[in-house]
């Protein structure tokens, strides 16, 4: 018979009264601390398990906010996994990084409706299924999609509607700049991109700031100005402390799962 100890306590010994008392022999090593690792993420449970949906224009920190929130909380979310009909690249792994497919079975799954969204870049096709949205929650995971304004437009016009929780991540504004111009001016100053990229994006921003206006698009604004802030209040909301999400929960409706 073994009973399951917390690595630290493995043979220790209690004196008392000159009397040695050791723990009965643990469990193998790999079990032991296995189970223990799950209590080592304190995370608090969200109040719903819906994807959650980060939007935003390019340059203004979504990503960063997104990789720090999977960094963060690696037993509650991950990425989701895409359906592509390019080929594989060196070191990428079938059913890991992609699911790779077809142009064929991807045209035959938007037929049959099992993408929530879906889009074409540089000839090739990618798409968020349902199905894998679902094997994840079965997983006892939540979907963080990071998506563009068309894939939120999709996801919106689905019917029946589809259940997810939708945050956008907006550039600040100064006395004398607009989002618009400090976007810009992030932009600019990388010094990474050609002009003909710059303008590209900045066309692509302009129009994602004007859907984030419009009511109902997004359940949560959250503008980037410090980094720790914005984070703080993305987690927040995620964990029913600001939003939509959390004016539900508090007045007694129920949060579709």
């Amino acid at each position: 018979m073994c009973f399951l100890q917390p690595p630290l306590l493995r043979h220790s010994i209690l004196r008392r009264t000159s009397l040695a008392i050791r723990f009965p022999r643990p469990c193998s090593r790999s079990l032991s601390t296995g189970i223990f690792a799950k209590f080592v993420d304190m995370s608090p449970i969200p109040p719903t398990t819906n994807p959650i949906i980060i939007s935003g224009p390019s340059g203004v920190g979504k990503g960063t906010l997104y990789s720090r929130l999977l960094a963060n909380h690696p037993s509650l979310f991950t990425t989701s996994i895409s359906h592509t009909t390019r080929a594989p690249r060196p070191g990428e792994q079938r059913d890991v990084d992609y699911y790779y497919v077809s142009m064929e079975e991807f045209e035959a799954m938007i037929a049959a409706g099992d993408f929530v969204e879906h889009a074409k870049f540089g000839g090739n096709r990618y798409g968020t299924s349902r199905k894998m949205i679902e094997q994840k929650r079965g997983e006892g995971k939540i979907v963080v999609l990071d998506i563009e304004m068309e894939g939120v437009k999709q996801i919106h016009a689905l019917t029946p509607p589809f259940p997810a929780r939708y945050v956008f991540i907006s550039p600040p504004s100064t006395v004398d700049l607009s989002p618009y111009q400090v976007l810009e001016k992030r932009l600019r100053g990388r010094g990474t991109e050609k002009e003909e990229s710059i303008q590209k994006r900045l066309e692509q921003a302009k129009l994602e700031l004007e859907y984030s206006k419009k009511e109902g698009v997004h359940d949560k604004i959250i503008v980037n100005d410090d980094l720790e802030v914005a984070y703080k209040e993305l987690e927040d909301y995620i964990f029913g402390k600001g939003g939509k999400a959390a004016d539900e929960k508090e007045a007694g409706v129920s949060v579709q799962d």
